[in-house]
């Protein structure tokens, strides 16, 4: 088993052939990017550069980021800007809820960056953009991937009392390797966020893995161990993709055989849902989680 892996690998590992990527297009990815931009809203799909983002965009969903795209973390996986953000928006939760009512959306996933130069970490945001999507758009299901709150328990309960259908928040990479990944997040502070989750009455919970960081199969398997041990109930894994020179270099590519495996190996455990494939991300089919 490996001890470490380089933060910054010079040299590459080639991408196979089933990871490429489709160009946008169609009508719908057109409807959506204009409804995003004439309503200022921001979505992980750009600023993270989801490789999914042509197939969710041409269906006519998206993944919405509140508070701002300016995240107060460096996480050594992830293309969304690090820096000092802007001031909160008061109004972004009704923009939300309008632009959730306009696009007729059934099912909608919405994501923040972390917000720890505020005392509550965003909570009052996200607690009110909950609301105002149940106001405007009363029957739309909701998926929350939230942040760990600095383990803030107060602001995470924020987010318990307005009770999302489902709430989500990614691991990311197995324990040995998360300080290296996540910087300023902790692997155990991460398992009691989503045990906390589902203490407090969340009927679904749901965390991600990225797989080729250099982590071994005992590894993701124990981690898949303690997000059940958390009460987890749907676990998404998908292959990490270096968005840029700066960012961690890629391991390895996993096969989509082998995605299949540890899927085999994640229901057999008890998740009651697995979403495991090269392209998988948090949010990849998202409305069939609450089947």
């Amino acid at each position: 088993m490996s001890e470490t892996i380089p933060p910054l690998e010079s040299k590459r590992v080639p991408k196979p052939e089933w990871l490429k990527i489709k160009l946008p297009s169609g009508v719908e990815y057109s409807d959506v990017k204009k409804n995003i931009k004439d309503n200022r809203l921001h979505t992980i799909c750009e600023s993270g550069q989801c490789p999914n983002q042509t197939e969710c965009w041409g269906a006519g969903t998206a993944t919405l980021m509140i508070l701002g795209n300016v995240c107060t973390r460096s996480c050594m996986f992830c293309n969304v800007a690090t820096g000092k953000p802007e001031n909160v928006d008061i109004t972004e939760p009704l923009r939300v809820a309008e632009s959730v009512k306009l696009m007729g959306l059934q099912h909608v996933v919405i994501t923040s960056v972390d917000r720890d130069d505020l005392t509550d970490g965003g909570a009052k945001i996200w607690a009110a953009t909950i609301r105002a999507i149940r106001r405007h758009a009363p029957g739309v299901t909701m998926e929350t991937l939230i942040g760990d709150f600095a383990g803030r328990w107060e602001n995470l309960q924020q987010v318990i009392d307005v009770k999302p259908e489902v709430v989500s928040h990614n691991l990311e990479t197995v324990k040995r390797l998360t300080r290296e990944v996540r910087v300023q997040a902790r692997y155990e502070r991460s398992i009691e966020v989503l045990r906390r989750l589902k203490d407090g009455g969340i009927e679904r919970t749901k965390s991600g893995i990225m797989l080729g960081l250099g982590e071994t199969d005992e590894e993701i398997y124990e981690a898949m161990d303690d997000l059940r041990g958390a009460g987890v109930d749907i676990l998404t894994l998908g292959q990490y993709l270096q968005p840029t020179r700066q960012h961690l270099a890629v391991q390895r590519y996993v096969s989509p055989e082998q995605f299949a495996e540890y899927k085999k190996i994640g229901l057999e455990k008890g998740f009651r849902y697995v979403e495991s494939g090269p392209m998988v991300r948090s949010s990849y089919h998202a409305e069939r989680h609450l089947i």
